[in-house]
């Protein structure tokens, strides 16, 4: 069988396990109708791509090449089709997704009682290991990469972890290019990579964290709205006050996300946690359309668990259109180390 994308599939190609003989096709090139093949002898084999040599006569050859592992294949990563897109529809003020991961034609674990095909037709059963994508397989290695930084950081907090990992990912592929979408053929943007693509080894030593802790989280969900019996059910059942001003804007949140800019001037504010040697910080920020200044634009650590705090203004002008969403990021370097935040503005007015 041949099996081609649809429009919506792009050019990401599964590996399947299908229950007869499939050659995968992505489908970016013009249309390519074979004729019918035989159905003589069917088999359970699968190929996500198998060489293909074919005439326009009334017959087609079929080869399929043996197995093989191909590495540095380039570009790499490339953003699944399939993947999840944002804006964030709950809370806009917060990027989602976070992060991407390893997701596509993995090599993963598999229940023995499952079928092969995960169909209940299909009567091909007890295979330990199975190829699958998804969230599913993502998830696994952001939870490894987090696993391996609390073994190596014990007293680290989830959020910092996380930070550690958004703040060090990267959005350029193997070719040291920017990350293209495999859904539409253009360019990656932050709706589907979040900060971008995790890197483990430098997630161990980012330099700095944004911290997050209990507090913060319940200054949140004041800033949200939620009534005052909530949050406390939500602060185990014991009462907290909402006092003070907080803003949803505020949230020490590895990434800005604004999706109610004006053409006037908005501040928000973030903290920074060194987790690594002294030394001193330089910012750098870019936001197309957009004047955007970072005060004090350099920070100087000189023990750990220290904290600095920064402020970071953006003003939209009117070549914004409106509704349109805006990329850009915030960048703190001390040479080595790269703690970078997506930002993330839509004009609204």
């Amino acid at each position: 069988m041949f099996l081609r994308n649809q429009q919506q599939n792009g050019n990401t190609l599964l590996a399947e396990p299908h229950v007869l003989s499939t050659v995968g096709d992505h489908g970016s090139h013009p249309p390519y109708r074979p004729p019918a093949l035989p159905t003589r002898n069917p088999t359970s084999l699968t190929t996500s791509r198998a060489p293909v040599a074919a005439s326009l006569a009334s017959s087609i050859t079929v080869r399929f090449s043996s197995a093989r592992t191909l590495y540095g294949r380039k570009p790499a990563p490339v953003m699944a089709s399939f993947s999840s897109r944002g804006p964030n529809k709950i809370q806009p003020s917060i990027l989602k997704p976070d992060v991407t991961a390893p997701g596509v034609n993995i090599l993963a674990a598999y229940s023995l009682f499952a079928s092969a095909s995960d169909l209940l037709t299909d009567n091909r059963r007890g295979f330990p290991f199975n190829v699958m994508q998804g969230t599913s397989m993502s998830c696994p290695h952001a939870a490894g990469i987090a696993g391996l930084l609390r073994t190596l950081h014990p007293t680290w907090s989830p959020a910092a972890i996380k930070s550690a990992i958004m703040t060090t990912a990267t959005t350029l592929d193997n070719t040291n290019k920017p990350i293209q979408d495999a859904f539409d053929h253009k360019l990656a943007n932050p709706f589907a990579y979040g900060s971008g693509h995790v890197q483990p080894n430098r997630a161990i030593e980012p330099g700095l964290v944004y911290d997050l802790h209990l507090n913060d989280y319940l200054n949140f969900l004041c800033a949200s709205g939620y009534n005052q019996q909530l949050i406390s059910a939500l602060n185990f059942n014991r009462t907290f006050i909402c006092k003070g001003t907080h803003t949803i804007d505020d949230l020490n949140y590895p990434s800005i996300t604004l999706p109610n800019l004006k053409l006037s001037p908005l501040t928000i504010t973030r903290t920074l946690t060194n987790v690594g040697p002294p030394g001193t910080y330089n910012a750098t920020a870019k936001l197309d359309g957009c004047k955007i200044t970072v005060v004090p634009n350099s920070l100087t650590f000189t023990k750990i668990n220290e904290k600095k705090t920064f402020r970071v203004t953006i003003q939209a002008s009117i070549v914004i259109k409106l509704y349109k969403y805006q990329f850009g990021e915030l960048l703190w370097t001390d040479g080595k180390h790269r703690v970078r935040s997506p930002i993330t503005v839509r004009r609204r007015r």
